[in-house]
């Protein structure tokens, strides 16, 4: 299949999962085309059957904000007619798939026809889509698509709950490739331990406020207290300044290290011992699967997806976003007892194999496969 992927091209999870769907999808035989304003982060086009096509916005004086929808809208159509795409495989309501249904449109005008598979991965939903401004728009991207797809029963749920939806709605989750963690876990047993015999407890996110990386601060402030620990905070945004002043507050900067955005999660998660993820919103949690997949358990809210994934009291626990004292209790009575850690590192990499790339990535072909017929 010739299959056209929109998503953004940042370390959010959804421009993660698009891109690792894409590569595995072009693994598998089908021409894949990533299109986005510029390369995704995590692309390697090494494979034969990997395109990507960049949309270039131009900077008319005319616009205070210049139209990307219509810029995107226009290069699909063009992708499709000279590559004859046969399906658009959109990440994002808002702004991707209005743009795809536009180029829809364009194109059964020349009598194309191109079906898009819409996948929905959150903060199009809870933050963007319940905006008044936006909702609209976002109900009707979705009724206009051809088939959607979110990452978890809880997306699901809010999705029904906040649009009048009268598509049929599949669940298709996140995913991670299992093995790439069990090639890295072995190389991790040859390095040396980089902080010897500290405990190391690592947060990864985009620091929007979203991701209460405050309280990953405050947390781990309170572990300190009581275990050898060094917290290790990977990502870049707006709350990653904050998070820099309040360690300083606290006195505690020479133990926390701010890696900044890394294409090397894995290996930095490989030495961990805890991942705490003291999220408001999350449809999913991908991070908190990665770390999973990494032996690492996990602390984390229990917001959105988070309780479809990290199952409380086996692969780790959850706690109300805000409770400082019950995330600090859990988390020091996992890194507390060695056997205690060890027995849910290995739980949390039991379950992380439940979401591995080699059985989600089937369930998007056969979507396809349907929606051609």
């Amino acid at each position: 299949m010739k299959i056209a992927i929109v998503c953004y091209p940042t370390f959010g999870g959804s421009g993660v999962l698009a891109t690792e769907l894409g590569m595995s999808l072009a693994s598998n035989g089908h021409e894949i085309h990533f299109i986005a304003y510029k390369m995704p982060v995590r692309l390697k086009i090494s494979d034969t059957n990997i395109f990507f096509h960049k949309v270039n916005v131009p900077n008319y004086p005319l616009f205070n904000f210049q139209p990307y929808e219509l810029a995107l809208s226009t290069k699909l159509v063009d992708v499709i007619k000279k590559f004859s795409i046969q399906i658009m495989h959109v990440h994002y309501a808002i702004p991707h798939a209005y743009a795809a249904y536009m180029s829809k449109k364009m194109l059964e005008d020349q009598k194309i026809q191109v079906p898009i598979v819409t996948t929905l991965h959150g903060t199009d939903i809870t933050l963007v889509g319940s905006h008044p401004f936006y909702k609209t728009a976002v109900n009707f991207s979705i009724n206009k698509s051809d088939v959607v797809t979110c990452v978890s029963e809880s997306l699901k749920k809010d999705t029904l709950d906040f649009f009048e939806i009268k598509n049929k709605i599949r669940v298709v989750p996140n995913f991670i490739d299992i093995e790439k963690y069990v090639k890295q876990q072995k190389l991790c047993v040859s390095e040396n331990h980089e902080f010897g015999d500290e405990l190391i407890i690592t947060h990864v996110s985009n620091f929007r406020p979203v991701k209460n990386v405050k309280n990953v601060i405050l947390v781990f402030n309170n572990i300190l207290k009581k275990v050898s620990s060094k917290l290790i905070m990977i990502g870049e945004g707006p709350e990653k300044k904050m998070a820099e002043n309040l360690c300083k507050k606290l006195n505690i900067e020479s133990k926390v290290n701010f890696l900044g955005d890394t294409n090397e999660v894995e290996k930095n998660l490989c030495h961990s011992d805890l991942f705490l993820l003291p999220s408001r919103t999350e449809s999913f949690g991908l991070a908190a699967l990665e770390a999973m997949a990494s032996k690492v358990p996990v602390v984390s809210s229990n917001a959105g997806g988070l309780s479809e994934i990290n199952i409380h009291g086996e692969t780790g626990f959850l706690s109300n976003p805000d409770d400082i004292n019950s995330m600090t209790s859990y988390s020091i009575q996992i890194i507390n007892d060695k056997k205690v850690l060890n027995d849910f590192k290995e739980r949390a990499f039991k379950n992380a194999k439940l979401y591995d790339i080699n059985s989600v990535v089937p369930m998007y072909e056969k979507i396809y496969e349907e929606t051609l017929k």
